[in-house]
């Protein structure tokens, strides 16, 4: 997947194929774990908002939902203001729901409500990294809900939903908890591995540690309650291929469990 810090450039072949739904408003697509979301200085085909603006010829595109560059799924670009406003105040008004799915280490076997307030790491070399903190002016309150859909062998597969938008807010609490994201670099047991890898690029000898090359996360579900858009994405290969090999679950095993999980958590 990474070779280096670098990503590669997109080919337009691949961005038509990650098209999720279109229409005169909105465009929604299945990003891969690869890419930036924001403008890179590495030009319009290194980023998603970069390869959109050029694919529909425009000069300026509104970015509703977006993802970490090493978490994959359904982001919604907007192609006028008044679309990209209904969205957002969706958000604002909780009427926006996001489901992602984890895999995480340890056996998490009931689900969870955390409720804590986020801040920056001032213990970490990474400016980015943010940590659970006490409540302050520079801290900001932070609800996740994480629901068990399998766990066995070391490994939990689940569902999460926010109830807020704060950097980081799902890793850093998969974190506080004692169950990681599996792959991540910045949240896992180290972040050294996220400095090293920004410096040099992906080594092949943190696979033993990580497990995956990017992190175990993908967001699958975006919906509006107002309107009743709904738009998925399909569990990612790479994810399905650690759980076969590392944890020893099917393909077909893990799509059924996503499958059989009721339309919202308890806890929302």
């Amino acid at each position: 997947m990474l070779n280096n810090n670098e990503a590669p450039l997109v080919v337009l072949e691949d961005f038509l194929s990650w098209i999720l739904f279109e229409d005169n408003d909105l465009l929604v697509l299945d990003k891969p774990a690869w890419l930036v979301c924001h403008p890179s200085k590495n030009g319009p085909w290194s980023s998603l908002v970069g390869v959109t603006k050029e694919y529909l010829g425009v000069d300026s595109i509104h970015l509703v939902s977006r993802l970490d560059r090493e978490t994959s799924g359904v982001v919604m670009l907007a192609k006028h203001r008044k679309a990209a406003s209904f969205w957002q105040k969706g958000v604002e008004q909780r009427n926006v729901r996001r489901q992602y799915l984890a895999i995480l280490k340890g056996e998490m076997t009931e689900e969870s409500e955390i409720s804590t307030f986020i801040g920056n790491d001032p213990d970490s070399k990474v400016f980015v990294k943010q940590r659970v903190t006490q409540e302050s002016r520079k801290s900001q309150k932070a609800i996740t809900c994480f629901e068990p859909l399998k766990f066995g062998n070391g490994h939990t597969f689940c569902r999460v939903t926010t109830k807020t938008g704060r950097k980081h807010q799902i890793r850093v609490h998969a974190n506080y908890i004692g169950h990681e994201i599996i792959g991540d670099k910045l949240y896992g047991s180290s972040d050294s591995y996220y400095l090293s890898f920004c410096q040099g690029g992906w080594s092949d000898k943190w696979i033993k540690e990580l497990g995956m090359k990017r992190q175990a996360l993908h967001g699958n579900k975006l919906a509006h309650q107002e309107n009743g858009q709904n738009f998925s994405a399909p569990l990612p290969s790479d994810m399905k291929e650690y759980l076969k090999k590392s944890v020893g679950w099917q393909p077909k095993e893990v799509e059924e469990v996503i499958k059989g999980a009721g339309q919202e958590l308890s806890c929302r």
